[in-house]
């Protein structure tokens, strides 16, 4: 049971960043919003639920290649680390040169109106699997959680977590942002959020670093 409990920490961690870096504003975020605005609530829950399964491919080919590379090479694991408290450092200072600009939020027009909602969903699915953000997000990911040898149960722990909480996430903004006059209120707002994101960022980094 003990051996269980000390897989947890760093599954947790990992929960914790995918979701800082869900959240934080970008590509797949700003384009849910624009399409619940543009083209209705479905359309956005459409277009979320591609993001998630897009999410899903770019996790489950991550560790099924760097899972195998670390199991033989276990220094690899060191490179896996120093690449992902990186990312994490250049997350961390764009969320804080956010949160101490004075932009006004804008949301890119990207929805695809009268298009049938499968369409809509692979348009966000492509759109997420086309992010770079992605590939490195799911490299820090690996770092945190799996450590060599770790059993098979943390690999469907983390990819099981991650992507329930897209689909959730993602939801709630194609819901949320159905209303136009909502995004007022997170542009008010974002220089807090953006600064918390930032504080949740370097730590994270710390936490890997000093690992």
């Amino acid at each position: 049971m003990s051996s269980i409990h000390s897989y947890w920490p760093g599954i947790m961690l990992a929960y914790t960043t995918y979701i800082v870096s869900a959240i934080s504003p970008g590509p797949a975020m700003l384009a849910t919003m624009g399409t619940a605005m543009e083209s209705g609530r479905k359309a956005g829950i459409a277009l979320g639920l591609g993001i998630a399964l897009s999410a899903l491919i770019w996790g489950a080919l991550a560790f099924l290649g760097l899972s195998t590379l670390l199991v033989a090479y276990a220094g690899i694991l060191d490179i896996v680390r120093i690449l992902g408290c990186l990312y994490l450092l250049y997350l961390a200072w764009k969320s804080f040169g956010s949160a101490f600009s004075s932009y006004d939020l804008k949301v890119s027009h990207v929805a695809l109106k009268r298009h049938k909602n499968l369409n809509v969903f692979l348009h966000g699915c492509i759109l997420n699997l086309a992010n770079p953000k992605a590939v490195f997000t799911w490299v820090a990911i690996i770092s945190l959680a799996i450590e060599p040898g770790a059993p098979l149960w943390t690999i469907f722990a983390v990819l099981g977590g991650t992507i329930g909480f897209s689909v959730v996430f993602y939801t709630f903004i194609a819901i949320v942002f159905s209303t136009p006059s909502m995004i007022s209120i997170y542009s008010r707002s974002r220089r807090w959020i953006d600064f918390t994101l930032g504080l949740v960022f370097t730590f994270s980094a710390y936490e890997l670093a000093r690992d």
